[in-house]
């Protein structure tokens, strides 16, 4: 018989999450091998998903090329850690991956964008429309919006999708 008590589920969830992170550490490690690139690889548990993070201090420089510009190489990438997962696992996963800090740059960035959008709809009582976001920025940008008390929404079809900040 298995526990299904909250607690237990939590702790399903963590486990889960890890051993997602755990296989993910596995193929990019397996990725820095055959691209001879030297980096640590940091895994976490974030907001209900696995974070898994390429670091490294002096190979900074060679890390950016598994960024690319605006972040697509590090896109690419993510999506083909997550299929490695669930080619392990057989369940889809929403891990996250970072390189070399770009995402928690970005997300800092996000905030204080999304904050001035809020000081501005605060001031002039109209809505502002951000310009279009992929989704991980629209979420960081929504979750600045909603920390500072006011609604945001999504408007738009992909890849012309952009936040709405509301009185």
């Amino acid at each position: 018989m298995t526990d299904t008590t909250p607690a237990a589920e939590g702790t399903d969830t963590l486990t889960r999450l890890e051993q997602e992170g755990e296989i993910a550490a596995d193929y990019l490690e397996g990725l820095l091998d055959i691209a001879d690139l030297d980096g640590d690889i940091d895994m976490d548990v974030e907001a209900d998903r696995a974070a898994v993070s390429i670091i490294g201090e002096g190979a900074a420089r060679d890390l950016q090329k598994l960024v690319g510009r605006d972040g697509e190489v590090l896109e690419a990438l993510q999506e083909l850690t997550r299929l490695a997962v669930l080619r392990e696992t057989g369940e889809r996963s929403r891990l996250m991956l970072d390189i070399a800090g770009h995402r928690a740059r970005k997300r800092e960035r996000l905030t204080v964008l999304g904050n001035e959008a809020v000081e501005q709809v605060k001031k002039t009582g109209e809505p502002v429309k951000l310009k279009p976001m992929t989704p991980f920025e629209r979420k960081v940008v929504h979750d600045a919006v909603a920390e500072a008390g006011l609604r945001s929404e999504s408007e738009g079809e992909e890849p012309q999708r952009c936040v709405v900040v509301l009185p």
